[in-house]
């Protein structure tokens, strides 16, 4: 493990930082010790949200910006996370989220095109298997596209799934490592039970923990009684993947996670799927490398829910393709 130095220690920027997401992910990234500057960026809030969590004794330097001044927020970012955009209420889907947040996403992701262009970006905001791609039409618009640098946020699928399999199987969840490919919405969500160790899954089980964890957003949607959705488990879940960022940039070797990358020159990219959430290896750079899903030894179950994953997905994705050449 590389020790934390100046030259190794990193800025964050965090848009959306007053929101229900961007609150709580903010506090986690002040609380990273790989992190050296933290600005946070919003519509409102931020002086008070920056004023509140520069009191917490860990280094990093804290400063809120408003409205105009977004291009000091990002100058000089390494990580740019985006959790900005309107929550799902009960009866949305991700869809339904479409008109507001692209328009939010191509904005800021813009600005980052200006201000920060070889910054990491990881895309939260949702639905993310649109929202990506249209962060990749506004990056190549301004020609500052590089697919190594751009991600979708899917770990909180990860998460989920990591915790209902711990709870059925009376492990710690720190042990349990499941990778879930494909989107990060409903159908399009494909956890790889397959690959948890120890005692198999019987047919029952295997359809009850896929169907929470693609649609354990409800759950959270349904206990908030419309007054929110996943807040605080998706601010943890962006975190984490920060965390296996910036490690990775650090030069820490081993950084692999599952997140929604670039597939155009993977297996499925030729089969006209352009985006796919996979197992990647990070690197200083961002993506070093992307497990093929040939390669994973998928069961037939899983197969299944694969070949139902891509016509969702590639809807979705030419979807965003279509509003971000706008």
């Amino acid at each position: 493990m590389l020790r934390n130095t100046a030259s190794n220690r990193f800025k964050v920027a965090v848009l959306g930082a007053a929101g229900g997401i961007g609150q709580p992910l903010s506090l986690l990234m002040k609380m990273n010790p790989l992190v050296h500057e933290l600005t946070l960026y919003d519509l409102v809030g931020t002086p008070g949200v920056a004023a509140d969590l520069s009191h917490i004794c860990t280094p990093a330097k804290v400063k809120g910006f408003l409205k105009d001044d977004i291009k000091a927020a990002l100058d000089g970012a390494d990580v740019v996370l985006i959790p900005a955009g309107v929550p799902r209420k009960p009866g949305m889907t991700r869809d339904d989220l479409f008109n507001t947040n692209a328009t939010i996403v191509k904005n800021l992701v813009g600005a980052c095109a200006t201000a920060c262009p070889k910054a990491k970006l990881l895309i939260i905001s949702n639905p993310v298997n649109s929202t990506v791609p249209i962060a990749a039409e506004t990056l190549k618009k301004a020609n500052v596209y590089d697919p190594r640098r751009l991600f979708g946020v899917t770990t909180l699928d990860v998460v989920r799934a990591n915790t209902f399999v711990a709870e059925k199987l009376g492990l710690n969840p720190f042990d349990v490592n499941v990778p879930v490919i494909g989107g990060h919405s409903g159908p399009t969500i494909v956890p790889l039970l397959s690959k948890v160790g120890g005692r198999g899954f019987s047919e029952e089980e295997l359809k009850a923990l896929t169907h929470r964890v693609q649609f354990g957003g409800d759950e959270v949607v349904k206990a908030k009684d419309g007054a929110g959705s996943a807040t605080l488990s998706m601010a943890y879940a962006g975190a984490e993947f920060a965390q296996f960022v910036l490690r990775a940039a650090r030069g820490d070797k081993g950084q692999v996670a599952c997140t929604f990358v670039d597939a155009q020159n993977t297996g499925l990219g030729k089969e006209g799927i352009a985006y796919f959430s996979s197992k990647v290896t990070l690197g200083k750079d961002g993506v070093d490398a992307i497990e093929e899903v040939s390669s994973l030894g998928l069961t037939p179950y899983e197969q299944q829910l694969l070949e139902t994953c891509k016509t969702e997905l590639k809807a979705n994705i030419a979807k965003g393709i279509e509003f971000g050449r706008k």
